[in-house]
């Protein structure tokens, strides 16, 4: 791409002059994102870069926002560097650390094949680990929070939120994949952590739980599948763990409560609470796939991510993005957002109707799809039933479809998918939502997840992230 730049011809009398300043004659278009001729795996790797500047070190300090001259402890994962202050239209403080997205940060760096340190680990990772374990610590220690507390402050404080089980479990599932990267004395840390949240997790992953959006608490899919993945992935650890004999009855009674959630068309996000309309079909459910121990090839998974595509990419349906139509005559997308009933923008004091796509949101579909891609290619056969036949119908998939196909359906699905997320990226920056009219990012800009989660989709369409081992329900296809 060749971009001109013009401007006026200027006559410097005065000695003091330094030059135009910067974007007096700047050009009325600026250079776009290429996202056709886009290397998705080459992108991956700017895009590492952006998600690291959302963690803070020795050598890299930020200061809280609503609290002036507090700052950060080294190893935080902040959401998002946006606040009021600093995001017109938006009224929410992403300067915090949630559990769960410092978690699934923490797993993209651990898989990133960074660097060591000199006869260490690495140090980012070793950052992670000890702000974990100060989280932890002062969780424990407080009179309002418990082990499963969300959000803590930039110094690792206890910020007044939410319990949300699902992020002890996720956490530890981080800490297995990259305690190999650790130091040793960081190892023995780590391990005292998981530790911790094992026992606590034997205690309550039966209860009730507030879910992955914040909004409900009851029985939630997600947190169930990202329990169950834990659990599987702690049977069978290799950092010398002692698995308790209430793991395996956990893995049983898990597997059991998640097949409840289906209710005939789709598998229902939070059991037991009077979840407002338009909450399902919600994209968790897909989420759970990518995070948790959901197989990709479960055919009422499918079931249910036909409905979620339909519900926005179909122009007949009430919950439709405009966008996705004009992405479609461009060969992109289509983009999801979280649920058809959804009213969050980034403003809580404005809330819209019917919400918006999310970068998170859009990657996690076609991460799924890509890890369904590659269960197809280890069996040789389409999950192919009466629940998913609906699904494959959109990919112009069939009955008489090879696998070869199916693959090569899935593939070219998601990558459209996540070149929509370039297209409509702010030169190539991510925030946490887009217009579903205009194409235009919303809300709170430079979301920690959304990098993190276009990070493991390339991975899942490399083939790096293997189909879980568990057999999946209702399908004719060899269990992979």
């Amino acid at each position: 791409m060749t971009v001109a730049f013009r401007s006026k011809p200027v006559t410097v009398e005065d000695p003091a002059y330094r030059g135009l300043a910067i974007g007096t004659y700047a050009p009325a278009v600026t250079p776009a994102p290429a996202f056709a001729q886009t290397d998705l795996a080459a992108l991956s790797r700017y895009y590492s870069l952006l998600m690291m500047r959302n963690i803070t070190s020795d050598g890299y300090v930020i200061e809280d926002p609503a609290s002036p001259g507090v700052f950060s402890v080294p190893g935080c994962v902040i959401a998002a560097p946006s606040y009021p202050a600093n995001t017109p239209g938006v009224d929410q403080d992403y300067v915090f650390n949630w559990v769960r997205d410092g978690a699934m940060t923490a797993i993209e760096i651990a898989l990133a094949d960074l660097p060591r340190v000199s006869g260490g680990g690495v140090p980012s990772l070793i950052d992670y680990v000890n702000f974990a374990a100060l989280c932890q610590a002062n969780a424990k220690n407080s009179a309002t929070a418990t082990l499963g507390h969300a959000c803590f402050t930039i110094t690792g404080k206890v910020r007044p939120w939410s319990e949300q089980n699902d992020g002890p479990a996720i956490q530890s599932i981080a800490i297995l994949t990259l305690f190999g990267q650790l130091d040793g004395a960081t190892q023995k840390i780590a391990k005292r952590l998981v530790e911790t949240n094992l026992s606590y997790l034997l205690e309550v992953y039966q209860n009730k739980t507030t879910n992955l959006w914040e909004e409900y608490e009851g029985y939630s899919f997600f947190a169930r599948a990202v329990q169950l993945r834990f659990f599987r992935e702690i049977s069978r650890n290799t950092i010398a763990i002692a698995v308790p004999a209430g793991v395996a009855d956990a893995i049983s009674w898990l597997q059991t409560q998640l097949a409840n959630h289906w209710n005939g068309q789709l598998y229902v996000s939070v059991l037991d609470v009077a979840a407002q309309a338009g909450y399902d079909a919600n994209i968790d459910i897909v989420s759970s796939v990518c995070y948790g121990g959901i197989h990709p090839a479960d055919t009422k998974l499918l079931a249910t991510a036909a409905i979620l595509r339909r519900q926005w990419a179909d122009i007949s349906s009430s919950s439709y993005f405009p966008i996705n139509g004009a992405d479609a005559a461009k060969g992109l997308g289509p983009a999801f957002g979280r649920y058809p009933g959804d009213h969050y923008d980034g403003d809580v004091a404005a809330p819209v109707v019917g919400g918006h796509p999310w970068a998170l949101c859009t990657a996690n579909f076609a991460e799924f799809q890509y890890r369904l891609a590659n269960a197809i290619d280890a069996s040789g056969a389409i999950p192919l039933d009466q629940f998913s036949e609906p699904f494959f119908a959109e990919l112009g998939l069939g009955a008489s479809s090879s696998a070869a196909d199916a693959s090569t359906a899935l593939r070219a699905s998601s990558d459209a998918m996540l070149r929509a997320i370039v297209y409509h990226s702010d030169h190539y920056e991510l925030s946490e939502q887009f217009d579903g009219t205009t194409g235009y990012e919303k809300s709170v800009r430079n979301l920690t997840w959304s990098y993190a989660s276009f990070l493991s989709a390339v991975r899942a369409r490399s083939g790096g992230i293997p189909a879980g081992k568990n057999k999946p329900r209702n399908s004719r296809s060899r269990s992979s």
